[in-house]
């Protein structure tokens, strides 16, 4: 997606609006239905999620747009399907026409369709554009990141927002999609807050944030009484629900939020924030397509990567928010990881040191933990 530095700041006034056209176009690619994308230079297009693709919404994507749609990946996944991508931020595949099976195939790596038999026209559309804005949607919406795209070549579809009324469409910025995580971010603020007495460390309160728009929210867990005049010891855990909740071994994930709060508690205070980030930020559903990847061969790191995610699509920036909001200006940050060390300082957080935060490996986590080390720089 578009560098952050490349776009310009929308203004305060416009934030809420700007939140709720992004909110509201996710609800409707996770429904199956349709958006319609706004772009500069007065582009317009059509995008449909692949993932939700049917025979009857391709072609009611062709016969409202009145032009021929273009299947928009990942430049991971078009690497991996050998269609190109290299150093691409999405391409476009285009043939003579689409059937929705094979769209679901090309966006799939479970499937076992060989795209390189098919005659497609590769492109590389801007970064800018509504092709970019359909696949940065579709991870926002949890799916798997590929978008059916058609321009809009309706001829009465010059005024945009009433073409988009008349045939009961939601319409979105394309400006909006890619500075949503930013905005998002911004506008936390804490929603409510309670003592929740833990095993080993009873001193402590959860606190709840909540973005402007009611999207996901985020938990700090405040443990003991930590001094914000001095760094304070603090855990990002992204959560996850099949190790923290169910006690997976096929991770470390329960072994580091567990321990992570009594180390936090011996230490006399700190802070564990709990972001709203599963599966390093591609969801659930995806986590376990991944997790069936990674049954076929595959280790985590290149699992994601075959869905067509990058290797880690989490966003600090709720963290560096979340961390304002509690007084915490200085931190020591307990992590293997020192890319997460490095995003955080990107985010304008003081990270004074980097606390080592390991467990023992079993023989269920052990391919997982090696991944993590040599592809991913984790320091076991």
């Amino acid at each position: 997606m578009p560098e952050r530095s490349e776009l310009p700041n929308i203004p305060l006034s416009r934030e809420p609006v700007s939140l709720l056209a992004v909110d509201r176009a996710v609800a409707e690619l996770r429904r199956g239905h349709m958006v319609v994308i706004a772009a500069a230079h007065g582009r317009a297009a059509l995008a449909l999620a692949a993932e939700a693709a049917t025979e009857s919404s391709l072609d009611t994507l062709a016969r409202r747009a009145q032009s021929r749609p273009v299947l928009v990946l990942t430049g991971r996944r078009a690497k991996v399907l050998g269609l190109g991508g290299d150093n691409q931020r999405v391409v476009t595949l285009a043939a003579a026409a689409f059937d929705a099976a094979l769209v679901r195939d090309l966006a799939d790596p479970l499937s076992a369709t060989d795209a390189r038999a098919f005659n497609f026209a590769i492109g590389e559309p801007s970064a800018f554009g509504c092709e970019t804005a359909a696949v940065a949607l579709t991870k926002l919406a949890r799916l798997l990141p590929a978008a059916l795209v058609a321009p809009l070549a309706s001829a009465d579809s010059g005024d945009l927002a009433a073409w988009a009324a008349r045939h009961g469409l939601l319409m979105v910025d394309a400006g909006d999609v890619f500075q949503y995580d930013a905005i998002s971010a911004r506008t936390l603020a804490k929603v409510s807050e309670a003592r929740v007495p833990l095993p080993g460390a009873e001193n402590t309160r959860v606190i709840a944030f909540r973005p402007r728009d009611g999207g996901l929210e985020h938990l700090a867990l405040v443990i003991g009484d930590p001094d914000p005049a001095r760094p304070v010891l603090v855990r990002i855990h992204s959560e996850c629900f099949t190790g923290d909740l169910l006690g997976s071994l096929r991770c470390d994930c329960g072994d580091q939020l567990r321990g992570a709060i009594g180390e936090i508690a011996r230490a006399g205070g700190g802070a564990l924030l709990y972001l709203a980030q599963e599966g390093r930020g591609i969801g659930l559903v995806n986590k376990l397509r991944a997790y069936e990847l990674q049954d076929r061969g595959f280790d985590t790191i290149d699992a994601n990567e075959q869905l067509g995610f990058d290797a880690d699509e989490r966003v600090y920036l709720p963290a560096a928010r979340m961390l304002g909001l509690l007084g915490f200006a200085r931190i020591r940050l307990m992590t293997n990881n020192p890319d997460k060390v490095r995003a955080l300082q990107a985010c304008g957080v003081a990270v004074e040191g980097r606390v080592p935060h390991a467990f023992p490996a079993n023989k269920h986590n052990e391919r997982y933990l090696r991944a993590k080390a040599s592809k991913g720089g984790h320091l076991f």
